[in-house]
C-alpha cells in the first residue's frame, strides 16, 4: 500500500505539470468591436482602442461585425527580442576564452 503523503505529493506533481504544458497566459478584451478584417479585430475596451491579431486558426462564434460587443481572448508571444549595450555583465562572470577559476581552501 502506498503512503498517503506519496500519493499527495505524486498528485501534487501531476497537477504542477500540467502548468508546465498548458502553454502561455492567456488575457481578455471585451468591448465593441469598432473594426474587423481577415488579420485583425479592434475592440474599444474603456478609452482605448486594442488591435488584436487573428488569423485562419483563429476560433470565431458568432457573427464578428462593427458594433457588437465581443470578448477577445488572446495571449502574448515575442516575435524578435534584442539585447542593447549599456548593460555591464557582472564582476564575477567569465569571460569567453577564461579558464576556470580554483577554489581555495
Amino acid at each position: 500500500m502506498i503512503p498517503s503523503k506519496s500519493i499527495l505529493a505524486i498528485a501534487a506533481s501531476l497537477a504542477l505539470s500540467g502548468f508546465a504544458v498548458a502553454g502561455p497566459k492567456t488575457y481578455q478584451a471585451t468591448g465593441p468591436i469598432l473594426e474587423v478584417t481577415d488579420t485583425t479585430i479592434v475592440v474599444q475596451k474603456g478609452e482605448e482602442k486594442w488591435e488584436i491579431a487573428r488569423d485562419g486558426k483563429t476560433k470565431v462564434t458568432g457573427d464578428l461585425k462593427v458594433g457588437s460587443k465581443v470578448t477577445v481572448t488572446y495571449t502574448m508571444n515575442a516575435i524578435s527580442a534584442e539585447v542593447k549595450g549599456g548593460d555591464a555583465p557582472a564582476k564575477d562572470a567569465p569571460k569567453k576564452g577564461d579558464a576556470p577559476k580554483k577554489k581555495t581552501k
